[in-house]
Parts: structure tokens; C-alpha cells; sequence
């Protein structure tokens, strides 16, 4: 039964000891012995969270758990007893005690014996309990919200009171009447959900890039740009387990190693601390990424396809910290705050969301998104997230880190923390500044487009239509 169920959590998760030889990172160091003391919190948070793993998935965890312990127990006493044989052969042959010696080598082999089955059968469940556990989510924050996406709290709003929904405000529409969008090129040469950014609106991904980059910055994050790509073990160690089945990331054939496009720079970033021990005097560490974001699954689920709003590929920028155990609840506050600050600079309508339980992906411990009002959309759409990992990512990637060190005495070391959030989605925010900036005369004919003037020093070159309007 419980191989039956690893073999089922292998297919989820796609990470267990049988991709030992192709790794670069040890195997991860999951908490067996707590979720095996808290196996109906375990259950119920699995639950809540809608996660796609069996019912007695973690019960299995802690049977697993307990044979595992019973035959390393036994792994043990036969050890011992192979020193104790071991120290008889050796008194035997000292003193020239034939039988003795016949009788004690007769038993060492045995107990070689025993020991070459009992590691096979440790080996053996002990990867049977990591691919179990390695689908098990993250905890949940108590505070955050149970259910659906409907059940998510509104912790703040921001900026200027939402215009009315109306379909003139579309920004397909503005984009293709002003000259800055052409998807019917991009579904030549890519297919759907693809596009061209043009004129205007590639200078405008540009200055939001530099924009968010200068914010972070100036808030202690060190600027990094990101590998693409990304070995499908570190992706794996970031948690991206899809709720559906459905494979969300672009693999690349013809290659001797197994490489995938990056979903978001979170993955990159979380690579660059992987297998890493650091110093707490030295955390928290804060890093902005910039790199393209490539989604297989985007218009899949047949929502939200229209336009830019949900692409298979985007630049984005992103926010990655690591600290100690006890700086993760304070940096996910900070980097909310930093969020805030790039979105209010932008002139738009939106709101913070605490999050529900059935929308953390596997390794939020707790999830914020910030969302803008598109009234060509005439909806409030996500351009900003931010996720608390604690330690999930860290242990499957080993991030570390250790205290003051005694002298004669190292310190033991713990696993950090990590967080994740979005800086800039440039995309989503195009259609917000779109959508919410268009002007139009009094027979409503499109006129222009505002844009807020905090992106007028990290703009290139010159309005030579004359329609942007800086406010």
C-alpha cells in the first residue's frame, strides 16, 4: 500500500532518490518526525488547501515514518553486533582459538547478511517516505482566509476611486487603434497568447523595468539578472507542483540535461542560495530579479485570455529575500510595503488581499496579492503576489544558516526562510495603465493616454504622436 501511494506521489511531485544520479543537490531534509506528530493538522491543512495528494497521504507519512525508525533500529543493533563479532575474532585469533574463531566468522557473516538487507529495505522505504512527504503542502499562517478565491480579505485599497467598467476603455482596442500591440503577428509566428509590444508601449516595459528595479534598489535589494532557464530539479525544489496535473512549464528538448523555461525569476533566485550555509548576522539577504516568465498553460483554462491579460510569455520582476526563522513575518510586511510603493506610483486603483486557503500554492506558508482595476476588463485583476515560503523551498534546496560560532563548538545549523514576491508583471500593468489611463474627447474618440510621471526619467527617447500625456 504505501508503495503504491509513493508511486502516486512520485507522479505529482516528480522528485525522489531515483533521480539521484542526475542531481546536483542533496536530497531534501524534510521534518518526517513532525508531520508524523501532527498528522491531523497535516490532513486538514492538505484539505483546505485543495491539495492534490491521496487522503491517508500523510498517515502513510507517519506509518512510513515508523518503519522507517523500527528497521534503521534494527539497522543499528545489527551494526554493533558486528563490532562486538568482529572484537571476538580478533581475541580468538590472538589466542589461537580455532573453533571459537570458525563459530564467530560464521556468525559475522550473517550478520553481514542481515545488514545488506536491512540497508536495501531502509533504502527502500526511505524513498517511499520522501516522495509521500514531498507532496504534503507548506503550513498555513493562521491568519489567512479559508476556501476559495472568493473567501480572500481585502487589507487595504489604494490610489483614485475605480472608473466605471465600460468596453471603450478595452486595451486591445487602445492598443491596436494607438499602434502599440500587434497580436496577429505574434499568433503568426508563436500562436495564441503570444504578442508584439510596439512603439510606445515597448518604451513603457522598459521604463516600468527600470522603474521597479529603482524602487527595490533603493530598499536594500541587490539587482540580479536571471538564467531563463533552469535545471527541473531546482524548479521542483521551489515547489511548483500544478493543482491540475497539467504540465505548466516549456521543456527543452535536445539538450543532455533536463532543462525547463522558468515559470517566474523566483526559480533562479532560490537557485542562487541553494546548498549555501550563511551566517544570521548576515540575513536577511534581498535580491531583485529581472527575467522572462514563460507559462505553457496560459489559456488553457479558456478565462482571461483576452489580450495581454494572461500570456505564455512576459518580463517581470521580482523580489526574493532569505532570512532567519524569526525575520520572515516582519520581510513579508516590508516587501508588501515596497509593492505598495511601486503600485501607488503608478496613479491606478488596487487593493492587498490576504489570501485563502485554496489558493496557496504548495509552498506559501501565507499569500498576498495586490490587485488593479481594469475597467476595460471591468474586473479587478492580479498584477502583484507575494509569498512567505518559511522553510519549504529551503530544505528542498538547502539553505542554511547558523549562529555566533564557539570556539571548539560549531553551531548547529537551521533552515532559512524564503519569500517571493512580485515587483512588476509589466503586461498586467500595460493593461492597468491602459485601461485606467486612456483619455478620450467629448464624443468619446480615444485621444491619448496618461501615464503617471514617475516613469518620465526612465523613459527612452521621444512622444513623436504626441499622444502620451504625462500626470
Amino acid at each position: 500500500m504505501l508503495r503504491a501511494l509513493a508511486r502516486s506521489a512520485r507522479r505529482q511531485c516528480r522528485f525522489s532518490s531515483s533521480d539521484a544520479p542526475n542531481r546536483v543537490l542533496p536530497a531534501p531534509r524534510l521534518d518526517y518526525r513532525h508531520i508524523a506528530e501532527n498528522v491531523v493538522y497535516k490532513t486538514t491543512n492538505a484539505q483546505n488547501r485543495k491539495a492534490p495528494i491521496d487522503h491517508d497521504a500523510i498517515q502513510s507519512v507517519a506509518r512510513a515514518y515508523t518503519e522507517f525508525k523500527t528497521i534503521s533500529s534494527a539497522l543499528n543493533s545489527q551494526r554493533n553486533a558486528r563490532s562486538a563479532v568482529g572484537e571476538r575474532i580478533r581475541h580468538s585469533a590472538k589466542e589461537n582459538d580455532a573453533p571459537a574463531k570458525e563459530a564467530a566468522m560464521a556468525e559475522a557473516l550473517t550478520i553481514k547478511e542481515e545488514i545488506a538487507r536491512l540497508e536495501a529495505e531502509l533504502a527502500s522505504v526511505e524513498e517511499t517516505l520522501l516522495s509521500l512527504a514531498l507532496a504534503i503542502p507548506n503550513d498555513t499562517h493562521p491568519s489567512s482566509p479559508l476556501g476559495p478565491e472568493s473567501a480572500a480579505v481585502e487589507l487595504s485599497s489604494h490610489g483614485p476611486n475605480p472608473i466605471p467598467a465600460t468596453p471603450t476603455r478595452d486595451h486591445v482596442a487602445i492598443g491596436r487603434q494607438l499602434g502599440l500591440l500587434d497580436l496577429e503577428s505574434a499568433a503568426t509566428v508563436t500562436g495564441n497568447s503570444w504578442y508584439y509590444l510596439t512603439n510606445e508601449a515597448a518604451l513603457l516595459e522598459m521604463a516600468l523595468v527600470n522603474y521597479a528595479l529603482s524602487v527595490a534598489i533603493r530598499h536594500g535589494f541587490i539587482p540580479v539578472m536571471t538564467p531563463d532557464v533552469a535545471r527541473s530539479e531546482i524548479v521542483r525544489a521551489c515547489g511548483f507542483q500544478p493543482r491540475d496535473h497539467a504540465d505548466q512549464a516549456y521543456h527543452l528538448a535536445g539538450t543532455s540535461q533536463d532543462l525547463v523555461l522558468c515559470g517566474t525569476a523566483e526559480i533562479p533566485l532560490a537557485g542562487m542560495f541553494a546548498n549555501k550555509i550563511y551566517q544570521d548576522t548576515g540575513l536577511p539577504l534581498k535580491v531583485v530579479g529581472v527575467g522572462h516568465a514563460f507559462r505553457a498553460e496560459a489559456g488553457a483554462r479558456g478565462k482571461d485570455t483576452h489580450g495581454l491579460y494572461r500570456v505564455h510569455q512576459f518580463t517581470k520582476v521580482e523580489l526574493f529575500a532569505v532570512t532567519t526563522q524569526e525575520q520572515s513575518e516582519k520581510m513579508m510586511e516590508d516587501m508588501t510595503s515596497i509593492q505598495t510603493s511601486i503600485l501607488s506610483g503608478l496613479g491606478f486603483p488596487f487593493r492587498v488581499l490576504d489570501m485563502p486557503t485554496e489558493e496557496l500554492g504548495a509552498s506559501a506558508y501565507r499569500k498576498y496579492d495586490m490587485e488593479a482595476w481594469m475597467p476595460g476588463r471591468g474586473a479587478w485583476g492580479e498584477v502583484s503576489s507575494l509569498s512567505n515560503c518559511t522553510d519549504f523551498q529551503a530544505r528542498r534546496l538547502h539553505i542554511r544558516y547558523r549562529g555566533a560560532v564557539q570556539p571548539d563548538h560549531p553551531s548547529p545549523t537551521t533552515f532559512a526562510h524564503t519569500l517571493n514576491g512580485t515587483a512588476a508583471a509589466i503586461p498586467r500593468l500595460i493593461v492597468a495603465l491602459l485601461e485606467n489611463g486612456a483619455t478620450f474627447d467629448d464624443e468619446e474618440k480615444l485621444t491619448g493616454i496618461a501615464l503617471p510621471s514617475i516613469l518620465r526619467p526612465f523613459w527612452v527617447g521621444a512622444d513623436t504622436k504626441g499622444y502620451i500625456q504625462w500626470q
